[in-house]
């Protein structure tokens, strides 16, 4: 199995860890306010990660410096501003419209690959593109009211989060995963507690009576150790074999892992343009995998693999 194949698969198992699991974020943030509850869930898991440093890669400390520091803060600002965005914006508009707003870095991702990395996607990369994109809208919006400032802070936060996969693409081939993740993660642990004690009522959110209800106990565990140590260090360790508009499509599958999980567990329902949707995105990551010369619409085009 090649690299950029062993990659992808990778990439695909954070997605559905991610998915599957925000059912339990959801139930944990009715007892833990949300930047609080992150805060938490990062520092764990910067915790875990910096054990594990130290114990298994402690010969990755002897390439720390300000650049590689500047390079983690600098990814991790960008993941923290999309959790901020997303997260203040859902007390303005509803799920669905965020969900089909946020998936949007989908199309971010190559525009802005190819500004800032000159890097130009393949005609079935962008056929994927579109292809997912339109998914998502039939996944996810199931009402189509007037734009509000939540939708705004929202777009703010698809923009984040297609930054943050384009930056850990580009930094991840220059330094040591396991540090870069470290420094990712303990930049938006920092970020959230700060946040926590400015905008939450942190006392409140502290209280050992919401920390040890069995919802966040549970949340906690799962998203810190599988949804955010385990997850962005497969991010930072894999991206590097793979383009950043083929991780922004196999990210979109998440919603997918998420309308399955609550179908199986939350007792939703999907209605059939939901399914379609779905079908749609998974179609989408399928063409961007898929060589050229097996389109056949497309083998007549050369284009710079993306």
């Amino acid at each position: 199995m090649t690299k950029p194949i062993y990659a992808d698969l990778s990439l695909l198992l954070v997605t559905l860890i991610w998915g599957t699991t925000f059912v339990l974020v959801q139930n944990a943030i009715d007892f833990l306010s949300p930047f609080a509850f992150n805060g938490i869930r990062f520092f764990i898991a910067a915790i875990l990660l910096i054990i594990c440093l130290l114990i298994f890669e402690r010969k990755q400390l002897q390439f720390l410096d300000f650049k590689l520091i500047k390079s983690g803060v600098l990814i991790g600002f960008w993941l923290f501003l999309g959790y901020v965005t997303q997260t203040i914006g859902l007390l303005y508009t509803t799920t669905s419209k965020a969900g089909f707003i946020t998936g949007l870095s989908v199309v971010l991702v190559p525009l802005f690959s190819m500004f800032l990395l000159k890097q130009m996607p393949s005609r079935n990369a962008v056929l994927g593109v579109i292809t997912a994109t339109l998914g998502l809208f039939l996944l996810t919006m199931t009402d189509v009211s007037s734009l509000n400032i939540g939708d705004g802070l929202v777009f703010i936060c698809a923009i984040s989060f297609a930054m943050h996969i384009i930056f850990t693409g580009k930094f991840s081939s220059k330094y040591p995963s396991l540090l870069l993740t470290v420094i990712q993660i303990t930049t938006v642990a920092v970020l959230s507690m700060v946040s926590s004690f400015l905008f939450e009522d942190w006392q409140s959110s502290f209280n050992m009576t919401n920390l040890l209800s069995n919802s966040v106990i549970v949340a906690l565990i799962i998203t810190s150790v599988f949804a955010t140590a385990m997850a962005f260090f497969i991010q930072t360790n894999f991206q590097k074999y793979t383009s950043a508009t083929r991780v922004a499509l196999i990210f979109a599958m998440e919603p997918v892992f998420a309308a399955i999980a609550g179908y199986l567990w939350a007792d939703e329902r999907l209605s059939v343009s939901a399914l379609f949707g779905c079908i749609l995105i998974f179609m989408g990551m399928i063409f961007a995998e898929m060589p050229v010369n097996k389109l056949p619409f497309l083998k007549k085009n050369k284009s710079i693999e993306g």
